[in-house]
């Protein structure tokens, strides 16, 4: 698979790189965060959302509104699932590291093919925003040694949510608040909708 770069122009059709924020304190903060053999997800941690330029990413880049700040770190070469919000994700690479990504307007009949997925490098200390309409998920590596990760969303995004009966098509993909996610069938687990089809894709 070609591996592009978010400084690319193919990039402007998932998102953009953000300029002028210095987050040097909250990736600093990120060295006390664990890279486990697997992955890990924290969709708000403590010491990241005290650091100082906390309150300039809730305001420039989320207008204000209420933020967790969180992290995804470890080693993951496969694709898996994607997921999408109905709000921006904003990601500041702590180390390199290889996003998969792909737009929620190809879902057809809820189902996904992967072989429209694109991959694309976020060099580290770069920070991003990604669309509330591009597919992602976990990143992947892209180097030995695993990566590192902050995930910034609207609160409350990622966490337990009460399920409730169906009400339309999209409500089967609704997995957690603000979260709908089509899993691979190679990876998917208890709970979780079966909505990629094609190669799950791996990156060694």
């Amino acid at each position: 698979m070609k591996i592009q770069n978010v400084h690319d122009a193919a990039f402007a059709a998932y998102g953009k790189v953000v300029e002028g924020l210095d987050c040097a304190d909250i990736i600093a903060a990120m060295g006390a965060t664990p890279c486990p053999e697997g992955t890990v997800y924290v969709p708000g941690d403590a010491a990241l959302e005290a650091c100082a330029s906390a309150a300039d990413v809730a305001y420039t880049l989320y207008g204000g509104m209420p933020i967790q700040i969180g992290y995804c770190n470890g080693n993951n070469h496969k694709l898996n699932g994607l997921e999408y919000h109905r709000d921006s994700e904003i990601n500041i690479a702590v180390t390199d590291l290889i996003l998969l990504i792909g737009k929620e307007q190809d879902i057809v009949d809820g189902k996904y093919d992967t072989s429209k997925v694109e991959a694309f490098l976020v060099p580290a200390g770069t920070v991003i925003e990604v669309y509330a309409t591009t597919l992602h998920y976990a990143p992947v590596n892209a180097a030995p040694g695993g990566f590192k990760c902050v995930v910034v969303l609207p609160k409350g995004t990622n966490t337990d949510l009460e399920k409730r009966a169906p009400k339309n098509a999209e409500d089967k993909l609704l997995f957690a608040r603000n979260k709908w996610l089509l899993m691979h069938p190679e990876a998917a687990e208890p709970g979780q909708y079966v909505g990629l089809v094609g190669e799950n894709i791996t990156i060694e």
